[in-house]
């Protein structure tokens, strides 16, 4: 349904590279693992350098209706697609990760993202900044503008249901490593819609805020992050799905890594899907805890 145009726009942008400034980033991690192209569109990329928090947030805020960048992903949740893996193909060893009717451990490490997979188009602005990374592990940036999310299957109880789904979203994004700090952000709102009419359209709100602090200078939101994605439904308002997890980091003394330890829950709707579906009346809550080392 989207992907004809979406493969032309591609091609096009790609056998034109040279009349473009673009680059290629790729970012590795358990939960979200992507691939970026990036084509200057306008103005040459700024550095924000070394920037506080409320200043870049300040800047992006500012100039996200002045697009100067197109970008393509293609992204993959490793720890997501695992959990449908195991409760698909080790039933028995799923259903023994179960203690209580609440907690699974499986599902407590692998749930988080609601797609295994999905294509993206992002149209804003993106600033780059100082980071003590090496340039191979890719450059940090911070994006601010529309999301485009195009994919075929959302997850449900550690379960792959087909479904042909696009969404759009107005999105502040980024992150930030430098010697004091690791901050990575994530705020957006937007509408989320999908093929299967068994299944209800929605719009969605969500915050994502990590901060380590390895020269903390004593403010509350040192050293601590949160994540909240509610979602609703567009049809009658009523909530459908809502992810909480908070945290507290540890850095660890003289080294450059911080020990993370998080809490929260996932609480899905049945009023997401139709009665005949097979969901009727049967909602799904599930308590999280995720300790973490970070480097």
């Amino acid at each position: 349904m989207f992907k004809t145009p979406l493969i032309f726009i591609f091609i096009f942008l790609f056998l034109k590279a040279d009349s473009f400034s673009s680059e290629l980033a790729l970012e590795i991690d358990p939960y979200y693992t992507n691939l970026g192209y990036y084509f200057d569109i306008g103005e040459k990329e700024e550095n924000l350098g070394r920037k506080s928090e409320f200043e870049i947030y300040s800047y992006l805020l500012k100039n996200i209706y002045r697009p100067k960048t197109l970008v393509f992903e293609s992204s993959f949740n490793p720890l997501p697609y695992l959990g449908t893996v195991i409760k698909r193909s080790y039933p028995q060893m799923y259903k023994d990760a179960y203690v209580g009717d609440n907690f699974n451990w499986i599902k407590a490490v692998t749930a988080g993202f609601e797609e295994p997979w999905a294509f993206s188009v992002f149209f804003g602005n993106v600033v780059g900044f100082d980071s003590i990374r090496k340039e191979f592990l890719g450059k940090r940036k911070g994006y601010s503008g529309i999301l485009f999310d195009f994919g075929d299957y959302h997850i449900r109880d550690n379960s792959l249901i087909y479904d042909k789904w696009v969404s759009v979203e107005i999105k502040l994004k980024g992150e930030q490593i430098i010697e004091e700090r690791t901050l990575s952000w994530s705020y957006r709102f937007g509408f989320k819609f999908h093929s299967k009419n068994y299944i209800k359209d929605e719009f969605f709100i969500g915050i994502k805020r990590q901060r380590t602090d390895y020269k903390p200078a004593g403010f509350w939101y040192e050293n601590c992050g949160v994540e909240l994605t509610s979602s609703f439904s567009q049809d009658n308002l009523k909530p459908i799905r809502h992810l909480f997890i908070v945290d507290k980091k540890i850095p660890l003394k003289n080294k450059r890594a911080s020990f993370s330890i998080g809490a929260g829950f996932i609480w899905d709707s049945y009023k997401k899907y139709s009665d005949d579906y097979g969901y009727k009346n049967r909602d799904s809550f599930q308590f999280l805890i995720r300790p973490n080392i970070e480097f």
